[in-house]
């Protein structure tokens, strides 16, 4: 479409000048920086995630009085998407790291906080029965009995969290970022340099095939093969 000139170069740039152009925000050290601003707030807002969300997640499923408090709770706040809270975060913390993380963090836990407790849920109770009739304490039945067969549900919440949290970053960069692969497309817009705007897609999409496809995939799917829940091929 491109060489066929169906539209004009300067809305869709053809292979060549988008591979140029990479190499050209490469050499300057823009592409790189900016891809590593991106890659740092995702793990600040992730790691703050996960931290608060599998907790949370376990004492929602392992205590029917914490759930009947606090699962309306996370409802109502999971139906608020993370875009929305920008206005007010802006008027919080204005532009920073502070409002990106925040962005992520609450992207982030909804999914670990649902998988975690149907992962806890979905345990047979006469495990736990068999482990506390062989004197294990609540401790141990919690360490060798609830993570082990609450840790696929764990680690498929983390894959989802960790997907919607990049994308939220991204948003989040494209409003109030200053710098970052949203800030950068979004700065693009202004010059009118497509080329820019094609190269952030392209690094989103095979960044993210890489991380999920050769990292969390094969987590996940060895979590499930460990505790038996998927048979090896």
């Amino acid at each position: 479409m491109a060489a066929a000139e169906v539209f004009p170069r300067a809305f869709f740039p053809g292979p060549l000048e988008v591979v140029n152009g990479f190499a050209v925000l490469t050499y300057k050290g823009i592409l790189p920086a900016y891809l590593e601003d991106s890659i740092g707030r995702l793990a600040l807002g992730a790691a703050c995630g996960i931290a608060i969300g599998v907790p949370l997640g376990l004492l929602v499923g392992l205590n029917r009085a914490a759930h009947t408090a606090l699962w309306p709770l996370v409802l109502f706040f999971q139906a608020i998407g993370d875009i929305a809270w920008l206005p007010l975060l802006l008027i919080w913390f204005g532009f920073g790291l502070t409002t990106m993380t925040f962005v992520i963090v609450y992207t982030v836990i909804f999914p670990v906080v649902f998988n975690t407790a149907l992962g806890v849920r979905s345990i047979a109770p006469e495990l736990v029965r068999a482990a506390l009739s062989l004197g294990a304490s609540r401790i141990a039945v919690l360490r060798e009995v609830i993570l082990p067969g609450a840790l696929p549900n764990i680690m498929t919440g983390l894959r989802n969290g960790l997907g919607y949290g990049w994308r939220a970053l991204i948003a989040a960069e494209i409003i109030v970022g200053t710098s970052g692969i949203g800030f950068m497309m979004f700065d693009a817009r202004r010059a009118g340099s497509a080329v820019e705007i094609v190269i952030g897609m392209i690094v989103l999409g095979l960044l993210w095939y890489v991380v999920d496809a050769w990292i969390l995939a094969p987590i996940e799917r060895a979590t499930g093969q460990r505790w038996g829940l998927i048979a090896r091929s």
